[in-house]
């Protein structure tokens, strides 16, 4: 497993370094992104380091004394969706934001696809017993890996306007994350690597987001998007005044 992960660790720095070189026009506006990779690729590696360590299965058992073992409160099932609701009623309140709305559902969508499908290919190749003991595709967390994609498409956004909402994102991913460990669904590993993925597939997403800026509805503003969520569905209502 530690072998599977080094190596796609591995990869992101090889590319983050080359895509970084070879465009000068997007590294002289958006930076590095070997430099923007630092953070997601320093939780993945604690990840992977402390994967079935002693100290992992210690601070689980710390944790579980703590809270109790009866402990299961399905807020992480919410929250990790929370900083959807936040951006797109930032944007309805007049909050400025980086992006028009059609820019920040579409870059919110591809964060969101590439994670997720990062994190069920690892699930379905690395072998990780849950701590509850419910089924062996616990590495990586894939709450955390969505709450930090979605938590990093809401600091992208606003970062620049309103640090506060924009930092509350990454606030609400940890409490997802810290949810997934205290309801022993995960072990610490798998919420570094799960944070990790989120926040690199959306670096990835917003630093190459110039070759895809096609928007049809840049000049309209009769246009509203409301997000929705029900039994446990994420959506999106759309209305066009005519």
């Amino acid at each position: 497993m530690k072998t599977i992960v080094a190596t796609l660790c591995f990869l992101l720095i090889v590319l983050s370094n080359g895509f970084g070189q070879k465009d000068s026009t997007a590294q002289k506006q958006n930076g590095s992104l070997l430099k923007k990779s630092i953070v997601p690729l320093s939780l993945m590696a604690s990840g992977i380091l402390l994967t079935d360590s002693g100290f992992e299965k210690s601070f689980n058992k710390t944790t579980r004394n703590w809270v109790g073992n009866d402990f299961d409160v399905p807020v992480d099932d919410y929250t990790r969706y929370a900083p959807i609701f936040l951006m797109y009623t930032a944007d309805i309140a007049g909050v400025e934001a980086k992006n028009h709305w059609f820019d920040q559902t579409k870059n919110l969508a591809v964060s969101m696809v590439l994670t997720d499908l990062l994190t069920k290919f690892m699930k379905n190749n690395i072998y990780k017993v849950r701590p509850n003991g419910f089924n062996a595709n616990s590495f990586p967390s894939g709450h955390t890996s969505i709450a930090f994609s979605t938590g990093s498409v809401l600091y992208e956004e606003f970062k620049d306007t309103s640090p506060i909402l924009a930092y509350s994102g990454f606030g609400l991913a940890t409490t997802t994350g810290a949810f997934r460990l205290t309801n022993n669904k995960h072990w610490v590993s798998d919420i570094l690597v799960g944070s990790g993925i989120g926040i690199m597939m959306t670096k990835l997403v917003y630093h190459f987001d110039y070759l895809f800026k096609w928007n049809p509805f840049l000049k309209s503003n009769n246009i509203t998007l409301i997000p929705r969520y029900s039994d446990k569905t994420v959506g999106i209502y759309f209305s066009k005044i005519f």
